[in-house]
């Protein structure tokens, strides 16, 4: 796909392409690990954790601190084996989320997004996919939710570019599970009640292949 040759383009961590999207589908073998090995895993937040059941603060320093934390997330994702990660699941009050996370088409994108929102899209694209979701901070439980089959997301990398991310398929169930995150939902808060209670009692009864922080 073309990139467009703009300054606002070379000004961003991702280039873009024609309709200004950013090209996250490049380099991602090399990208992914220089952020991790640069990077420490930290134990995941799981569900009663208080992070995870409000909204996250804007991120407003794109500083050092910042990318500190992005290069963390990574590690702990990979440490994880999951596809995408928001802060507050590793305990930080902040609007990012990273991922690593494969399409239908079994393209990888790998990129960050700081202080994301979901466009909000016209029914003609809103196609309903009702595949199973899953979730680190609920470990070993998953269920079936509905979610369009296709996303946009808004928001900024880590340097404060504004930036535009779209994915069809899985990778778009992630943009809108870690976009929820940020605004204090998981997952199994948009289940049935029986639903959900079946979500808890999964993960109750099995033990996380990683590490986690313990509800006191």
């Amino acid at each position: 796909m073309a990139q467009q040759d703009t300054d606002q383009q070379h000004a961003g961590v991702l280039p873009v392409d024609d309709d200004g999207f950013v090209i996250d589908t490049e380099d991602c073998e090399e990208r992914e690990a220089a952020y991790r090995e640069r990077g420490t895993s930290r134990p995941i937040t799981v569900v009663g954790n208080p992070v995870l059941h409000k909204e996250c603060r804007d991120v407003t320093d794109f500083g050092d601190e910042l990318a500190q934390l992005v290069d963390d997330m990574f590690a702990s994702q990979r440490t994880a084996e999951g596809v995408g990660l928001a802060a507050n699941q590793i305990g930080v009050d902040l609007k990012v989320f990273v991922y690593d996370c494969g399409d239908d088409e079994g393209k990888r994108h790998v990129g960050v997004v700081c202080n994301p929102k979901l466009v909000d899209l016209p029914a003609d694209k809103r196609s309903l996919d009702d595949g199973s979701e899953g979730c680190l901070s609920v470990p070993t439980a998953y269920a079936p939710l509905a979610r369009p089959d296709y996303a946009e997301v808004t928001g900024q990398d880590e340097k404060g570019n504004p930036i535009k991310v779209r994915g069809t398929g899985y990778f778009a169930r992630c943009l809108q599970h870690e976009t929820d995150h940020l605004y204090g939902y998981l997952y199994i808060d948009r289940l049935s009640k029986r639903e959900r209670k079946e979500a808890l009692r999964q993960m109750a009864e099995n033990e996380p292949r990683y590490p986690v922080v313990a509800n006191d």
